[in-house]
């Protein structure tokens, strides 16, 4: 979750440094939306959907592939338990059956969960699919030499944490049973009432054992999904896929499956995929990305710009929060009034300018993003207004003990430019906070020299930008990692910035996540994220908007709060 939620984000923010072509300028704040499609009439079937994107598809095997990456390409093969509704927005965050009837029955007290299979699900053989096979595809992505999905289930399941996978330990999992092949029960450690969520991962689908063949199974994966595996080069550079003709759609009420074929490719620059996006010559016409973003010099563009082009650019929205973080053990931020300082001297509105605007990102006062399926409860305990507080900053700071109201504090930030942490932002940071008398010395630091120093316990520093992002649409997995003392690591990559331990925050989280009811769970994770808002152990800046074009063949543009990324599964072209 945590490392590939930062990863999923710099690929959702890429921002590019070219304009498009004269003549076809970029949309605008209002240019597009989840409705949109490139023209008119249904949707059909056939023809060839093109893929542009900069990331490799990489390690194309469900035990290795995180279900938040990828920009939806693995669900055309792997289908799981549970999956993502496949709607636009908001009706997109719910979690829905896949190859199980339902999300599964709970009992004692979630910590056991049991699920039945679909009547008629079938691989890309026509050989069925059984529920031992979903047993075995999870247990080998416990394989050492299979590392890089969700980290969950080792967590989670009773025994998990011992486990090595089938390779090593041919006895299996006992936390896993299968009592007949459309029968799959698992025994957990705790209380884990999103277990249906967790059950979308990827690591849920179905491996025959017979086809495994190890580090190679990624060059041929075994479809249960709408396509399959007939070409994948470099490493997914290049991935081919085609229909899978035992695929049926009686199964599976999320995925359209209109194109007959599908062309990834990778390793392409920003600039040259929203070029050959909007030009739309050729195969370009029937094109779409799932990581690449219009940025800042392309939105400059829109007013005044190409009408047609403005309908071919999609919004998304995934729960990201990018925030200042604070480290209490290092001074001055131990002093609580020093960090309310800061966060009522803030100016959201020059964040956000320094991320390439309103288009791109909108003002944060929660932690928990503006989304109801996280429980997102308004609040604004330090109200910095538009442009910041300066005069009631700078009484806390003589409140708490800068009698002239002045301060000097040292800023870390990544180097990387246009980065939502990066030099940009941290300017904007400084300036704010240099009307409210506080001066802000900045610490930049290569992308890999920062993230170790700022999620290591030893060398975190007191000030820093950061940001996170959840791997399903719940307060759970957004709260609890940077909350939960119980997470705190000390001899490793560590999330929790405020290093906060409170047990009444630990036994609240513990109790939401016995709920399985996940609109009530919902709105406990919203009431916590205000309760812990008022520590001010962060400072959230900003949510970031995600505008992607689509190619002018392109219909049924589907965008969902899951993702924030075009839902290639919906996709026709013609």
């Amino acid at each position: 979750m945590r490392q590939l939620s930062v990863i999923s984000r710099r690929l959702a923010a890429a921002s590019v440094g070219l304009a498009l072509a004269a003549g076809a300028a970029a949309c605008g704040p209002e240019g597009g939306d989840a409705e949109g499609g490139s023209s008119d009439g249904k949707p059909t079937r056939g023809g060839t959907l093109s893929v542009l994107n900069q990331q490799a598809q990489s390690d194309f095997d469900p035990a290795r592939l995180y279900t938040s990456g990828g920009g939806n390409v693995p669900s055309l093969v792997f289908r799981t338990l549970t999956t993502r509704n496949r709607e636009n927005g908001a009706a997109g965050s719910k979690v829905v059956p896949d190859l199980a009837t339902d999300l599964g029955t709970p009992g004692k007290n979630a910590t056991v969960w049991t699920y039945h299979l679909k009547d008629g699900l079938k691989y890309e053989d026509g050989s069925p699919i059984t529920s031992g096979d979903i047993k075995y595809g999870i247990e080998r992505s416990f394989a050492a030499e299979l590392s890089g999905g969700a980290p969950y289930l080792r967590d989670w399941l009773v025994g998990g944490a011992r486990y090595r996978g089938p390779y090593k330990d041919k006895k299996g999992l006992d936390a896993i049973e299968t009592p007949d092949e459309k029968t799959i029960v698992f025994h957990l450690n705790k209380p884990e009432g999103e277990f249906p969520y967790l059950a979308t991962q990827t690591q849920f689908a179905p491996v025959p054992k017979a086809k495994d063949n190890g580090t190679k199974y990624e060059e041929h994966p075994i479809s249960s999904g709408p396509y399959k595996v007939v070409k994948n080069e470099g490493d997914g550079e290049h991935l081919v896929l085609e229909r899978n003709e035992h695929w049926s759609a009686a199964t599976d009420d999320e995925r359209k499956a209109y194109p007959d074929r599908i062309d990834v490719r990778s390793g392409l620059d920003a600039a040259v995929i929203n070029q050959r996006l909007s030009t739309g010559s050729g195969k370009d016409a029937a094109a779409v990305t799932t990581d690449t973003n219009l940025g800042p010099a392309e939105l400059a563009q829109v007013v005044g710009g190409d009408a047609q082009l403005k309908k071919r650019v999609g919004t998304g929205h995934f729960g990201y929060t990018d925030y200042i973080a604070f480290n209490p053990k290092v001074k001055p931020f131990d002093n609580p009034k020093v960090r309310q300082a800061i966060a009522y001297a803030v100016d959201r509105t020059t964040a956000v300018n320094a991320v390439g605007g309103s288009s791109l990102a909108e003002p944060a006062t929660t932690y928990l993003p503006e989304q109801a399926s996280f429980g997102h409860t308004p609040y604004d305990h330090f109200p910095a207004g538009r442009k910041g507080n300066a005069a009631k900053a700078g009484e806390l700071l003589k409140e708490a003990g800068y009698k002239d109201g002045r301060l000097t504090v040292t800023l870390t930030h990544d180097t990387t430019k246009q980065d939502e942490q990066g030099p940009e932002v941290a300017t904007a940071v400084q300036d704010a906070l240099k009307r409210a008398g506080i001066t802000v010395r900045l610490n930049g630091l290569e992308h890999n020299d920062f993230s170790d120093r700022i999620h290591s316990v030893g060398t975190e520093p007191g000030l820093f930008l950061t940001g996170w992002g959840a791997d399903w649409p719940s307060g759970g997995p957004f709260l609890a990692p940077i909350f939960d003392g119980r997470q705190i690591v000390e001899d490793g990559y560590n999330f929790n910035s405020g290093l906060l331990n409170d047990p009444a925050v630990n036994k609240e989280i513990d109790e939401i996540n016995k709920l399985t009811d996940l609109k009530a769970a919902a709105k406990r994770w919203g009431a916590l994220d205000k309760r812990i808002g008022e520590r001010a152990l962060t400072v959230p800046l900003f949510h970031p908007v995600y505008k992607r074009l689509v190619g002018k063949d392109i219909k049924n543009v589907v965008i969902s709060d899951w993702t924030g990324v075009l839902d290639v599964s919906q996709v026709a072209v013609r």
